[in-house]
């Protein structure tokens, strides 16, 4: 190379060196958003913790054009604030990942997010209106109803026989949850839900709509969560030593102008209301023995729906 070509080399090598280093940067951080994007499966690694996201995006793009000014206006300093900044950055973004991972690191967190969470606890009010209505309503009985069906649809899920829950759910929930349930089978993978800790259930609202009157519940809870194969017994997704802090909120129904029953202990069916018999509910909600469809709300509160809230 003469001299000529090794100065021109030289001039623009910097220049090269920037391209390069920005084109790197900006790979890592579209590739790392991209895979964020849409989402909402919580087995997604690091469940949302770490990791640079959008919200840092403009923040990004103020310190890459001033270090790009300073690069222009002096190309020496520009260059080596700008690979400092790139390896700070990626040595961060790795120490991200690896904390994301990492149970112990999680859980960790899961336990200072339990101990910071306020979340509103409507019950009186929402008593009040109930009892209004309805005198021998109790707000410590159905709160615990509430907990009670929570914890017999997880156990029943891993367990992954849905029958014991027939009794709760109303038709359309528990078909759709029957076929969700089905899907494991056929796969053969059990959908592990274990060491449940609930740690808070409360009444949230109440309205009546039309012929029904209508009760939510909030309820946040600690738990572990994750999928196995039935075979092998290896774990296919999450991390059996995982914790996850999940709020749900339940909607109940019953029909309009129901009463309490003051002499039961609470609100679980235990026998059916047409014939008397021992609770024995068919997989379309009927009383076993006399044919009475006891689990369409008509007789008592039956669970209508239940999703994860990000409140």
């Amino acid at each position: 190379m003469n001299s000529e070509k090794k100065k021109k080399f030289l001039k623009t090598l910097p220049f090269v060196i920037l391209v390069i280093l920005v084109g790197l940067f900006c790979f890592q951080f579209i590739n790392h958003a991209t895979t964020d994007v849409g989402n909402t499966n919580r087995y997604s690694t690091g469940g949302g913790s770490g990791g640079v996201g959008f919200g840092d995006m403009e923040g990004m793009s103020e310190i890459i054009s001033y270090l790009i000014g300073l690069f222009i206006n002096n190309p020496t300093v520009g260059l080596v604030l700008l690979v400092i900044f790139i390896v700070i950055w990626m040595m961060a973004k790795k120490k991200a990942q690896r904390q994301a991972s990492d149970p112990t690191y999680i859980n960790r967190n899961v336990e200072q997010q339990v101990a910071n969470d306020i979340t509103l606890d409507n019950s009186t009010f929402v008593a009040s209106q109930i009892q209004a209505i309805d005198p021998a309503f109790s707000s410590d009985k159905f709160i615990g109803f509430a907990r009670e069906v929570f914890m017999t649809i997880q156990e029943a899920w891993t367990a992954k026989d849905w029958k014991p829950i027939r009794p709760f759910e109303s038709e359309t929930l528990f078909n759709q949850h029957k076929q969700q349930l089905d899907e494991y089978i056929r796969l053969g993978r059990t959908n592990v839900v274990e060491k449940i800790g609930i740690k808070h259930c409360s009444l949230h609202a109440f309205r009546q709509d039309g012929d029904k009157e209508v009760l939510t519940v909030w309820l946040n809870a600690i738990m572990r969560d994750y999928v196995i194969d039935d075979k092998t017994r290896k774990v296919l997704e999450s991390d059996p030593n995982r914790d996850w802090y999940l709020k749900y909120e339940m909607v109940f129904n019953r029909k309009a102008g129901l009463k309490t029953d003051p002499g039961k202990k609470g609100n679980t069916i235990t026998n059916c209301p047409n014939c008397g018999a021992p609770t024995e509910v068919t997989s379309s909600g009927q009383c076993a023995y006399c044919g009475s469809v006891i689990t369409n709300g008509e007789h008592d509160w039956v669970l209508t729906d239940i999703h994860s809230r990000n409140l």
